[in-house]
Formats: C-alpha cells, sequence, structure tokens
C-alpha cells in the first residue's frame, strides 16, 4: 500500500519509515509539501494510510516564540493536511495522528475515559490537536489517534540523551523522583500502528503506553542497575528551569496513563514491563 508519514526524519519516523518502507510505498511529507493544500491533495491521491507525526522537539527552551512553534508544528500541520483531504477524491481509509499523555493531569492513573486533563499549555496543546485530527471523522476517513507516553528505544529520544551522563555515573533522579513516568518502547509503537490498520474496529483515543506506568525514581535506579552504574546525583528542579524555563514541566512533571482501550481490542505488547524495554535498549 501507500502510506503517507509527516515527521518521517524524527525518531519515531524514521524507526516507522524502516519498519514499513520495505513492504509498502512510503511518502514523506515536510513542510514544503504541507505549505500548500492543494498540491498536497494531488499527492495524497491514492494514498492508503496517513501517519501524522509532525511536531516541533517538546524538550526544548519554551519562549513564547517557540511555544507558537510547538503549537503550529502540530495543529496547523495538521490541518493542512484536513484542507488537502477535503479536496481528496478518494479518501485514505485510515488517518492515524499522534498525541501525548500530557494531556491528562498529574494526580491519577488515567484510562482514555477519564476526563482529569491537564490546563497547562501542554494539556491545551494535546486537546487543540486531537480535536484537530478527528476532524478526519468528518470525511469518513477512519481516525485513530495515540496518545504517546514517553518512548524509549536505541540510537534516540530520552535513551539517547541520558546515555552518556548515567555512563558516566552521573545520572540522578530529577527533583524527588515521585513523579509518574508512562512509557512506551519504540516497537511497541510500530506494533500498535501496524494494529491500528489492520484492526477495522479500532477508532478514536487510544493510550500508547505501556500497561505498568512507573515513576522517575524507580525508572532511573532500575536503569543504573541495568549498567552497573550509580545513580546518585539527583537533578534539581532550578537547573532544569535555567536550562528549559517553562519546558521544564516536560522533565519535572509526569502523568500515568494505561492502554485500556488497545488491551480491550486485544493489542499486546512486546514490552510490557520497563525492565524488558531497557534490556533491549542497551543489548
Amino acid at each position: 500500500m501507500k502510506i503517507a508519514i509527516t515527521g518521517a526524519s524524527g525518531f519515531v519516523g524514521s524507526h516507522l519509515s524502516s519498519q514499513f518502507g520495505g513492504s509498502h510505498t512510503l511518502l514523506p511529507l515536510g513542510r514544503r509539501e504541507l505549505s500548500d493544500p492543494t498540491k498536497l491533495s494531488s499527492l495524497l491521491e491514492g494514498v492508503d494510510w496517513i501517519i501524522n507525526l509532525a511536531g516541533a522537539p517538546i524538550i526544548a527552551k519554551w519562549s513564547e516564540s517557540y511555544k507558537k512553534v510547538l503549537y503550529s508544528s502540530r495543529i496547523e500541520t495538521t490541518r493542512s493536511l484536513l484542507l488537502a483531504l477535503k479536496e481528496c477524491p478518494t479518501k485514505p481509509s485510515l488517518f492515524t495522528s499522534t498525541s501525548a499523555i500530557g494531556i491528562y493531569d498529574n494526580q491519577g492513573t488515567y484510562a482514555e475515559g477519564d476526563l482529569a486533563l491537564a490546563q497547562d499549555f501542554l494539556g491545551k496543546l494535546a486537546k487543540d490537536w486531537e480535536e484537530e485530527a478527528l476532524k478526519a471523522q468528518d470525511l469518513g476517513i477512519r481516525t485513530v489517534v495515540f496518545r504517546f507516553g514517553v518512548v524509549l528505544g536505541k540510537g534516540g529520544g530520552m535513551m539517547e540523551k541520558l546515555r552518556l551522563p548515567f555512563s558516566l555515573g552521573l545520572g540522578g533522579v530529577i527533583g524527588d523522583g515521585k513523579q509518574k513516568f508512562s512509557w512506551i518502547h519504540l516497537h511497541d509503537i510500530a506494533k500498535a500502528m501496524e494494529f491500528a490498520w489492520s484492526t477495522p474496529s479500532l477508532s478514536g483515543i487510544y493510550n500508547l503506553t505501556a500497561p505498568s506506568p512507573t515513576t522517575n525514581e524507580a525508572f532511573t535506579k532500575l536503569y543504573g542497575s541495568l549498567i552497573h552504574r550509580p545513580t546518585l546525583l539527583p537533578v534539581p528542579l532550578w537547573a532544569l528551569q535555567i536550562l528549559f524555563g517553562e519546558g521544564a514541566k516536560v522533565l519535572s512533571d509526569g502523568q500515568a496513563a494505561i492502554p485500556e482501550r488497545l488491551l480491550q481490542a486485544g493489542f499486546e505488547f512486546e514490552y510490557p514491563t520497563l525492565e524488558k524495554a531497557l534490556k533491549e535498549i542497551i543489548s
């Protein structure tokens, strides 16, 4: 089949391109293609599946201007896709878009039906992103929105940033380490995407997190023990605030989410536990 992917050069997008590229025709969509809905519409003709991963890096220093970039790179990109799809005589069978568990507050452990939504910038960003993506349903396109946890995998993302400091014995908990930590292995993202394609009953919003949320402290201690390094040096919150400003909240806060709807649909995680996931990453 023919799969169009936004954000194809990112950590998740690169992995999906590698996974699907051998069997299917891939159409990477960058800023140039997304900037003109009319031309984009012609490109999307004949596409069977759209995977929407576009978005500027969330772990960065948030100025007011960068917050606008975070917003536009997600919401306006998705809006451009939908404008183009309106003009397509033949619509794709599936539109898969992404969101984040940052849509939830940090108080409880939440499934998709829980409405304990965060009222901060990240919560609003995720909410607006999902609302834009779900408009694809109005075009008669089956739509699945995955709320990602923290993505763990080899060669990029959070684990690549942690590799050097932890290997030097400089890893430690962030703040008091009690913040919740829901995660997903990169391989299970690809597996869930394939599951969405092959399961026509899937529609709507799904938490894409492993079924075993943990805490920053538990993650830190387990990773340190697996690579045989101490984790004695906590990262003070003030240091993160100097580096990232308001964006430090991404690292100092956390949510706990469970993939209730995926499990009910029969999805089986390849990496359901943090220990199994980390062992694969460091192998």
